[in-house]
């Protein structure tokens, strides 16, 4: 499954036309994506959101601004999309909640669990955003990895060449992917990708998760190119309560590289709290 069946929805949040895939019924779970280019709920989620539909969740998967379908914001910070991501929960009416997180996405989840009692689990998939910084080689692969996206000029062959590192296994990265990807990198989309790369850093967080009230699981790839396994390891010693799972077939977007495992492991984790 490359892509979820859910139909795209809108919503006003501050002003900005969001668009989200919804999916299922039961207790809310808010999805959301990472920051590379190409990312939205479809690319990054489309074959986790309907499984855990299936599973007795009603999922919420979501565009962030700039990304996907949602309109172009005039804030181009991590910071913002942190905002956006809670006036989005909020213009849902949401109660009770879990959130999963990829990537960029896993520090808005993360600042959501610390700041909203209403968030009952939380996921984390791979986030050198959220992560502590660890060892020079750790940081320079970092860095490595952000210049590298940072310099994607749209273009097909462009897309299938971060996809490559984006993923590990060959199998993820279908033609209809690299397609779907690539179309949501162009236009307007690419414009917003080249003024988030004039933003401010987001401040860092993890001295502050020791806080965190839910219960939290963690995943990450062997091969990820741009967020090293040691990171991982860092930030599960943040977490007062946590489990870390490495798939060792997988680089930065294990929720694709090895769905079906990702999947099975996420509903038996939410579902705990049922």
């Amino acid at each position: 499954m490359t892509t979820s069946a859910a139909a795209e929805q809108f919503l006003d949040v501050g002003g900005l036309r969001t668009c989200y895939l919804k999916n299922g019924s039961g207790i809310p779970v808010v999805m959301i994506h990472g920051g590379s280019p190409g990312a939205c709920a479809q690319v990054n989620w489309g074959a986790n959101i309907d499984t855990l539909a299936d599973a007795g969740f009603t999922v919420y998967a979501y565009d962030q601004p700039g990304y996907g379908h949602t309109d172009s914001p005039t804030d181009y910070s991590i910071e913002y999309r942190v905002q956006h991501a809670q006036a989005f929960i909020e213009a849902l009416g949401l109660d009770r909640f879990h959130v999963i997180g990829n990537s960029q996405g896993s520090y808005v989840a993360a600042r959501i669990a610390l700041e909203d009692p209403r968030v009952i689990r939380m996921v984390l998939v791979a986030s050198g955003t959220l992560a502590p910084p660890g060892s020079k080689a750790a940081r320079e692969l970092t860095e490595k990895h952000r210049e590298d996206i940072g310099g994607y000029v749209p273009g097909l062959e462009n897309m299938r060449e971060i996809t490559s590192g984006t993923l590990y296994n060959p199998a993820a990265a279908t033609d209809e992917f690299i397609q779907l990807r690539y179309e949501m990198s162009i236009g307007t989309r690419h414009e917003t990708q080249l003024k988030r790369r004039k933003a401010p850093r987001p401040r860092a967080i993890w001295k502050e998760l020791g806080g965190l009230k839910p219960k939290t699981l963690i995943f990450w790839g062997l091969h990820d190119r741009g967020a090293a396994v040691e990171r991982a390891v860092l930030l599960l010693e943040q977490l007062p309560d946590a489990e870390l799972h490495v798939f060792a077939r997988s680089a930065h977007w294990v929720q694709r590289d090895e769905a079906d495992r990702f999947n099975t492991l996420v509903k038996q984790f939410l579902l705990e709290e049922v």
